[in-house]
């Protein structure tokens, strides 16, 4: 049945995103067709962008007007370089520019269709990145080659190239230079962006066309060019698996991967190192069903880029506009919910900005796989509700990874309380320093602790005088239904509950650190929550007005076919006739 359109409501925010949805179902972007009948169009998608970008960071952007550096990347590349707002972000990005862009052109080659390593996110000082996955022999010579001249540069000139293995390419001199060359620019890039760890979404080890190896991956990379980064093999499967999830009335819970076909040659592979604070097992993935795949696989995401060291991260899959745009937008979403990036942004606003510039203006297929059934943009954003609670939080590693041992954080906060306006009592037994940050009702920071006790008695006779506290005895209260946060570097799977929002109130009246610092806002599980579900219900709003889902064939129970019907009929916005 055909897709269901209808007028955009009048709100701004939904007028916008709905007119967003209706030119990205309408055509895919490409950056040379900017002269196109919708060039006006997606000129006010650019500029909102880049407005939207500008609220939180300074930022450069390097043109790509005409499509000239990759004709399906946005006109306007953003590259961040630090918070808008003077002292407000200690991490600022140490990437000129110029020598991006010089790096870029030399470099663009050695990827799939060009989507060479581009920075979408700044977190903490470090770049989170995207590309396509390594260009294999056939795509190489292509693109250079009679094919890509006179295809004028379209996506598919290196499928209908002659495509030679790359494993018979390497044996001559000249090839393996070519490679050298290439991919040595690509590596240059790399570290350039501080990237150090590589995460290949891929479910096979080289995608095969007809039979031959079309592009490769640095997992495979025979000359081992890349050993000196960190690489993670985990498969996740492609677009075409996301038809599964339409037929099955759009539901993922319960749909497994096939990983016994025959093109699937590409195992998981995570460096123990990184598991360790992760209560996962990991040797049970094939067994994952949709959800507590994407779940594990967003939760490494996190704990990776939550590390202490500087390092940057790159998402990639083949060609980078599916599961690399579903994780990056997981990614940015879940970050800002955290009030750690785009902190002035709304919910509409965070929900514009990543479809339009996550999805969009980064050449996602939307028509292509809407006629195919393959619903990923659809799957990504009602997702959100699988990643409400704090287990998915990147505050709540920060957390944890301050707290001193021996200590809970109701503990440290007391402490904070009794004694803050002493400095004589704090340099007695402890060196303590903390921010805390008053922001809006139920946020607080909590950057650093430095606690050295003088011992385990010292702690417990400071636990017992503190019982008779009034801070201390409003706190256990509040703190009752409350889960106390591990002493251990584990993960606890659990969800939020109401007792969060009680958590940050209390805190809230007890007081902020004198040496309180501006940071950005940090939100309790329960705000985590709300903002997500706005987003989410913001999208399956707009979604339905605008490109809606396609009906499917009852189940044998008899249960209303689509999830985005049952919505709008909750909330009002159409009757009860069928998609």
């Amino acid at each position: 049945m055909a897709a269901v359109r209808g007028c955009p409501p009048a709100g701004s925010g939904d007028r916008v995103l709905a007119e967003l949805l209706l030119e990205f179902s309408r055509a895919q972007y490409r950056a040379k067709d900017g002269g196109g009948a919708s060039a006006a169009k997606v000129e006010r998608i650019e500029r909102r962008c880049l407005e939207l970008f500008g609220r939180d960071y300074r930022y450069s952007v390097i043109s790509n007007v005409h499509g000239e550096v990759c004709a399906h990347y946005p006109r306007h590349i953003v590259l961040l370089e630090r918070d808008a707002v003077t002292g407000r972000d200690p991490f600022e990005s140490t990437v000129q520019v110029g020598k991006l862009q010089d790096l870029i052109n030399r470099s663009k080659m050695a990827r799939c269709r060009g989507r060479f390593v581009c920075p979408v996110i700044l977190y903490k000082g470090k770049h989170i990145c995207r590309s396509a996955t390594l260009a294999g022999w056939g795509e190489l010579y292509g693109r250079t080659g009679y094919n890509y001249i006179f295809s004028g540069g379209s996506d598919d000139a290196w499928a209908d190239a002659e495509d030679i293995s790359e494993e018979d390419s390497a044996l001559r001199n000249a090839d393996s230079q070519l490679f050298d060359k290439v991919r040595g620019h690509d590596i240059k890039l790399l570290r350039y962006l501080s990237v150090r760890y590589i995460c290949d979404l891929m479910v096979e080890n080289k995608k095969v066309k007809f039979g031959l190896n079309v592009t490769s991956s640095e997992k495979v990379d025979k000359a081992q060019r890349y050993a000196d980064f960190t690489l993670l093999s985990i498969p996740y499967p492609g677009c075409e698996f996301f038809k599964e999830y339409k037929d099955r009335d759009y539901t993922a819970e319960g749909l497994i991967f096939n990983w016994k076909q025959d093109y699937v040659d590409a195992p998981l592979s995570i460096p123990v190192s990184l598991t360790q604070s992760l209560n996962i097992d990991w040797s049970e993935y094939q067994s994952w069903d949709l959800v507590q795949q994407t779940q594990n696989y967003l939760k490494l995401l996190i704990s990776i880029i939550n590390s202490d060291d500087d390092s940057g991260l790159l998402v990639h899959c083949i060609s980078g506009w599916d599961r690399t745009p579903l994780f990056i937008s997981l990614l940015r979403l879940s970050l800002w919910a955290d009030g750690l990036i785009h902190t002035s942004l709304e919910p509409s606003e965070i929900l514009y900005l990543t479809v339009a510039y996550d999805w969009f203006l980064f050449g996602h297929m939307l028509v292509d796989r809407l006629s195919k059934g393959e619903e990923i943009f659809f799957f990504c954003f009602n997702f959100l509700k699988h990643i409400t609670s704090e287990e998915f939080s990147a505050v709540k590693s920060q957390r944890r990874k301050s707290l001193p041992p021996g200590f809970t954080l109701e503990e440290i906060c007391m402490l904070k309380q009794r004694d803050r306006g002493s400095t004589t009592s704090l340099s007695s037994d402890f060196s303590l320093g903390m921010e805390s940050s008053p922001g809006a009702a139920g946020s607080f920071t909590y950057e650093a602790v430095e606690l050295m006790p003088a011992g385990a008695q010292a702690q417990a006779a400071w636990r017992k005088s503190c019982a008779s506290s009034p801070q201390a005895v409003l706190w256990s209260r509040a703190q009752q239904s409350e889960d106390r946060l591990p002493s251990t570097g584990t993960i606890e799977v659990k969800s939020s509950s109401s007792s969060s929002s009680t958590h940050s109130d209390n805190f809230l009246r007890i007081g902020s650190s004198p040496l309180e610092v501006p940071r950005s806002r940090l939100v309790s599980a329960s705000d985590r929550e709300s903002r997500l579900e706005e987003v989410r219900s913001a999208f399956l709003a707009s979604y339905s007005r605008t490109i809606g889902l396609k009906a499917v064939p009852p189940s044998p129970s008899g249960a209303i076919g689509g999830l985005l019907e049952q919505f709008v009929r909750g909330v009002g916005l159409r009757g009860s006739s069928t998609l």
